[in-house]
């Protein structure tokens, strides 16, 4: 009995410390980043004027994508017309976490000016390191 008794206590222990105290569900959690060579899923994704995108899919409940939801808002001013950024929050559009192979949240998704996805990752992105990806392809922000 005092083993089953700890056993479940454990358990209790390991929920609480990977879901609850994040305040994110499992699509919410946070992870490492993530590369892929292989092309966007859908074709839906359109180059606007041939320009790179970075699409960060969220929620507006998940406690990373509200700490990048200002970096998203300084990058859309500060890459106006030469990147277009793009967040599209789940909750609210339910079809794009398939549409677009989401497995956690935040997600962002780059694709070149042609509309190829290039790099995914999963979890918080720096501003540093969004601006660096969007140079690689081509985009560096504007002078105001």
């Amino acid at each position: 009995m005092r083993m089953r008794t700890s056993f479940i206590t454990a358990t209790i222990v390991v929920m609480l410390a990977t879901g609850f105290l994040t305040g994110c569900s499992r699509e919410d959690s946070k992870s490492t980043s993530e590369t892929t060579d292989e092309p966007a899923s859908i074709q839906e994704v359109s180059p606007e004027q041939g320009l790179p995108r970075m699409v960060d899919l969220g929620k507006g409940t998940c406690i990373p994508c509200k700490k990048m939801a200002p970096i998203l808002e300084e990058l859309k001013q500060e890459f106006e017309g030469n990147a277009i950024i793009e967040f599209i929050d789940i909750r609210e559009d339910s079809d794009a976490a398939s549409e677009y192979g989401i497995r956690l949240i935040p997600t962002q998704i780059f694709f070149d000016s042609t509309g190829v996805e290039v790099w995914r990752h999963e979890g918080f992105l720096s501003k540093d390191v969004i601006v660096a990806k969007l140079a690689e392809l081509g985009a560096q922000p504007i002078d105001r």
